[in-house]
């Protein structure tokens, strides 16, 4: 039966994000709201401390002049202080813009610029140049506030300077903040997010404090998380993804562990113990090669072993999947291989973990149910920037591998036409920030929001989504390809990879150009005689395209005819966000990709 979630919840939300951040210091004073790393230690904060903090941050903006709706920029990855900086921005009734510390100075400078921001929180010196490079094109920015960066007492200050001049502002308007709180309107901007679009200028994405505030309170409804959680959070706060799950640890009142060192995912997880935590799929595929890999390199017994309880572990998720009971000796078996093997993955992450969310790409099934059968579950779920992230999701209880979930309660979901998924309810955008011809593009007049995304619903409401209709394509044959789904088949047989990119509109067959993971390559160096050779020697080896090619040998026999990669070339660098090749949430730029290799496109039809 499927579970019935109550949609009550929608009439009596918090009227906007400050009032639910201080509804929860209210309610949790004495818990743990963050931490996050100092030297080698994680530093603790309660909520109390973090609500004082915030304040002071707050009436610091409103003492330099900051009125409703005024944009904030912060240019910063992911830490405690990008939190702090957020909450107090719509506690001071402003609207964050975010920035991603990868950014361009000239990218940078456009954002703040079209979004006029007044103040801007920046990271460090690096962020403080882009600023100082543009500043002729800032007219509207007046202040800027570092995390780490040097001061220089005027233009640039300290986040203790900011909360300096609010104990000051405080000390003669006490109750201002609050004030400030109860005449916030619930339609009113809090936040605008540019999307890194994959193509053409970034678009400024309107977001309401009733989205943000929505998005929490229907994962609360869902009851999947409560105060006893504890989440590990890294993803980047200026994508919507990590916006979400601050939403939700303001709803829920778990406790978050904060670092957005990627390089770091893996061992935080295993010192802080979290029980959950969100990713975007190349994260999981990652340590589904790593693991696979140091497997092989074992070999043997051990290798015989691994491979022997993976089989048992999908046996018996399939059975349960299927409602049939599991036999007495696949019982003991199981519980056997639990212990030898599936609890030394699950240690990995912390040992703790009751299930990771996936979301910003699709995610590999068999990539989930590897995963799953070790006992670690993976709830993907779908959205974008564009309904503040979160629009479907699968739960604990009801996780359907290969969907997205139902939608969250107290929103709807349709197939429109051309089978394109069309949203509606509180999450949905304001619009496009100064692009009304956009905005009556993606919002029809019944406050549907065309995602561009292809996708079906089955009978009992669960979204599976088949990929962006702008990158289906049709061979010169009139066969339609969809790229995603070859593309994610790939990283689940090959551990070293990193990119698999396929294309063929319009041509007679299909190719892919394919990155290698480097820190994958450089275990298989190691292991095969080429110990300290550089990337690009690796790629152009014979052995390495040897090994490529019997990867896509295994892929091709898993394909329809017409989908079967004909010819391949590997590129001599992975694809990197610096690069301008991947946006910050870990997808592919397609058509910078396409436009960027065309020539070696070309030779592989020649």
């Amino acid at each position: 039966m499927p579970i019935h979630h109550d949609t009550t919840f929608v009439d009596k939300m918090p009227r906007n994000v400050a009032v639910q951040f201080h509804d929860r210091v209210a309610k949790s004073p004495t818990s743990e709201a963050f931490r996050y790393p100092k030297g080698d230690a994680w530093e603790s904060v309660t909520w109390k401390q973090a609500g004082e903090r915030v304040e002071a941050l707050a009436a610091g903006l409103l003492s330099l002049g900051l009125e409703s709706e005024q944009r904030v920029g912060i240019a910063s990855g992911t830490r405690y202080e990008w939190i702090l900086a957020d909450l107090a921005v719509m506690c001071a009734a402003g609207a964050t813009t975010t920035v991603y510390p990868t950014t361009n100075a000239a990218d940078t400078a456009y954002i703040l610029s079209d979004s006029e921001c007044r103040i801007v929180f920046a990271e460090d010196d690096t962020q403080i140049a882009k600023l100082v490079e543009n500043k002729n094109e800032l007219p509207h920015l007046t202040k800027v506030v570092t995390f780490d960066g040097k001061a220089d007492g005027d233009w640039v200050i300290t986040l203790d300077d900011l909360a300096a001049l609010g104990a000051k502002f405080l000390a003669d308007n006490p109750d201002v903040i609050a004030e400030k709180a109860a005449g916030i309107e619930p339609d009113q901007l809090a936040t605008l997010i540019y999307t890194s679009g994959t193509t053409g200028r970034p678009k400024g994405v309107r977001l309401r404090h009733k989205s943000w505030v929505y998005e929490g309170e229907a994962i609360r409804a869902q009851n999947i998380l409560d105060e006893s959680d504890l989440q590990f959070l890294w993803l980047p706060m200026a994508h919507s993804f990590g916006k979400v799950l601050l939403s939700a640890q303001l709803a829920c009142g778990f406790a978050s562990a904060v670092d957005g060192r990627v390089e770091k995912i893996v061992d935080n997880c295993a010192s802080v113990k979290p029980t959950f935590m969100g990713a975007a799929p190349r994260i999981f595929e990652k340590a589904y090669g790593r693991i696979q890999t140091m497997q092989a390199a074992e070999g043997g017994a051990k290798e015989k072993l691994f491979h022997k309880a993976f089989a048992t572990g999908l046996k018996v998720e399939q059975l349960k999947r299927e409602g049939k009971s599991i036999p007495v000796g696949l019982k003991v078996q199981h519980g056997l291989f639990d212990k030898l093997v599936f609890s030394k993955v699950r240690a990995r992450f912390g040992g703790r973990v009751r299930f990771f969310i996936s979301g910003a790409a699709a995610l590999n099934r068999e990539i989930a149910e590897w995963f799953n059968a070790a006992g670690i579950v993976i709830l993907e779920g779908y959205g974008m920037t564009e309904n503040s992230a979160g629009a479907t999701v699968n739960h604990p209880d009801e996780n359907r591998i290969g969907t997205v979930g139902r939608p969250m309660p107290g929103s709807e979901v349709k197939i429109g036409d051309g089978d394109e998924v069309l949203l509606r309810g509180p999450h949905i955008m304001d619009g496009y920030h100064n692009l009304p011809e956009e905005t009556a593009k993606a919002l029809d007049a019944d406050g549907w929001l065309h995602t561009g995304d292809k996708g079906s619903l089955d009978a009992d409401g669960f979204l599976t989504i088949t990929g962006r209709i702008k990158e289906l394509f049709k061979t010169s044959g009139g066969k339609y390809i969809a790229p995603p789904a070859i593309e994610s088949k790939f990283k689940a047989i090959c551990p070293y990879a990193s990119q698999f990119m396929v294309f063929g509109a319009e041509r007679n067959y299909v190719i892919a150009l394919i990155t290698l993971d480097p820190d994958a390559m450089a275990g298989w160096a190691a292991e095969n005689g080429q110990e300290g050779a550089s990337y690009t020697d690796l790629v152009r080896s014979d052995a390495v395209k040897k090994m490529v090619g019997d990867y896509v040998d295994e892929l091709n026999a898993k394909l329809n005819r017409w989908e079967t990669i004909k010819k391949w070339e590997l590129l001599d660098h992975d694809l990197t966000v610096e690069s301008g090749e991947m946006t910050p949430s870990m997808k592919v730029k397609r058509n910078v990709v396409e436009d960027n290799y065309k020539d070696k496109i070309e030779a592989l039809y020649a």
